[in-house]
């Protein structure tokens, strides 16, 4: 059993000043495989007021040190990838391959591009040619609290660490409990940056505890948070009574238009993106709308993707997909595949409970359901698992009215071979992002949603600008 009870607060790690043991769970094996400590007021407390105290040395650090702490953070973190792909397999039971690349590589992805970013920000400069003597500032926004999800860690961790270091920002880091030990093995890597005491800081904590501490404090400036929508509408009006900047990265539920002149990989490219690190992604491609005269051929195809794909523990290699993360998530998604089915949605490929010579551990049977309407549950809430909905089109105008016919907006997708559709329906789509014909977004592209998906957006340049008060100064002279 590994135990992992301190925190990390003002450059040291520290006991927590009242003992409160959580077990970490694998859920590969259902067995608690760690056990740390939820913090209480007063960790919350302390944590703050060393961000606090730090805060007026690294504001006015120039950039170029800034930058270059971030550099020896990026350098720490490629030296601990084998023990934060471990970590995360172990506690949120993402497949040891995936982690060594997917996880583990979101975290590096997101560092690299910081830096490029950082480097080419403008920090400094005049309005215009016309008035040079106002000049606009950016500048921190002050002491951050980071709230990250179990579901991809380092992904989220990285993203808003490292646009809140570079821009100035000092920050207590709340990881989720389902997956604290690759956000410990982060604050090591921290710590091995030789950053300022106080700058970064970890609390361990649920998030009625910590989360709530964290979200209401009057010394916290902003608070950047990733999870569920229903988290997030908590945490904003939580945030209100002390006027916090806010930034939030929900839930989604995408939509994939497949259109008749798809290529001829759409389709098993879709499913298999559906089903990724279990379906546990807020940007996953979960309702396929599919034309209505390919719409058979397309939903026996998707069904035949969906039964190939294999399921197993995630500390074999492979390219299987591994358990959901909890016991209350397998449970929650079960009772959404039983909900298709009671509200007459045509059950293609897997279904309820386990897969065959898998009885324990949280694993879900990848699972695709045809003739789904837009009305149904399964296309409007977000299960968060391998399961894929199915819904038919006639034309662009349906396609585009069921797409946003959603409370979310996050990540759409389309399929043809059409680019000037493709352009087209990316303007009538509203969601944060849209990905055509399998093309992932360039390094430094900005993530983040519309409606009940969130605000604000992470990575690159953007990211920095998430994390900075913008400030005009009138009457400047060199």
């Amino acid at each position: 059993m590994i135990e992992k009870r301190q925190f990390y607060i003002n450059g040291q790690w520290v006991d927590p000043v009242t003992p409160n043991d959580h077990h970490v769970i694998n859920p590969a094996t259902e067995e608690p495989c760690a056990v740390i400590s939820l913090g209480s007021q007063e960790d919350t407390n302390t944590a703050i007021a060393a961000a606090k105290a730090a805060l007026p040395g690294w504001m006015e650090t120039p950039a170029e040190e800034r930058i270059a702490a971030l550099e020896r953070v990026f350098d720490a973190y490629l030296t601990r990838s084998e023990d934060l792909a471990q970590a995360m397999s172990q506690t949120m039971g993402a497949p040891i391959d995936l982690a060594r690349t997917s996880q583990v590589g979101a975290g590096s992805y997101h560092l690299k591009n910081f830096i490029r970013a950082a480097k080419a920000f403008e920090w400094e400069r005049p309005l215009s040619d016309r008035a040079p003597d106002t000049m606009i500032l950016h500048e921190p926004v002050g002491v951050c609290a980071l709230i990250t999800p179990w579901n991809w860690p380092m992904n989220q961790v990285t993203l808003k660490v490292g646009a809140a270091l570079v821009a100035g920002n000092t920050m207590v880091l709340k990881p989720s409990e389902e997956t604290p030990l690759d956000a410990m093995i982060f604050a090591e890597i921290m710590d091995a940056a030789d950053l300022p005491p106080g700058v970064f800081n970890l609390v361990n904590g649920d998030g009625v505890g910590v989360g709530t501490q964290l979200t209401t404090h009057k010394d916290v400036d902003m608070v950047s948070f990733t999870g569920s929508t229903r988290a997030g509408t908590l945490i904003s009006k939580a945030a209100a009574d002390t006027i916090k900047r806010v930034h939030l990265e929900l839930g989604g539920k995408g939509a994939n238009l497949v259109f008749a002149d798809a290529d001829e990989k759409a389709v098993k490219r879709s499913v298999l993106h559906m089903m990724q690190n279990t379906g546990q992604s807020c940007n996953a491609p979960s309702r396929m709308l599919v034309e209505s005269s390919v719409y058979d051929k397309v939903v026996e195809e998707a069904a035949a993707v969906a039964s190939k794909v294999q399921v197993g523990p995630s500390s074999e290699e492979g390219r299987h997909i591994g358990p959901v993360v909890n016991e209350a998530q397998w449970n929650k998604i079960q009772g959404l595949i039983q909900k298709g089915i009671d509200e007459g949605a045509r059950l293609v490929a897997g279904g309820t409970g386990r897969p065959d010579g898998l009885n324990k551990g949280f694993y879900v049977r990848p699972t695709v359901f045809a003739d789904v309407t837009n009305d149904m549950t399964i296309a409007q809430e977000e299960i968060f698992g391998p399961v894929m909905a199915i819904l038919k089109f006639e034309n662009e105008d349906e396609a585009v009215a069921i797409a946003n016919d959603t409370d979310y907006g996050l990540t759409n997708y389309v399929q043809s071979q059409d680019q000037a559709r493709c352009n087209r329906l990316s303007r009538k789509l509203r969601s944060g992002m849209v990905e055509m014909n399998g093309v992932g977004r360039g390094a430094g592209a900005p993530f983040g949603g519309m409606k009940m998906s969130g605000n604000g957006r992470e990575g690159g340049s953007w990211g920095i600008h998430d994390f900075v008060e913008i400030k005009a100064v009138s009457g400047w002279a060199e």
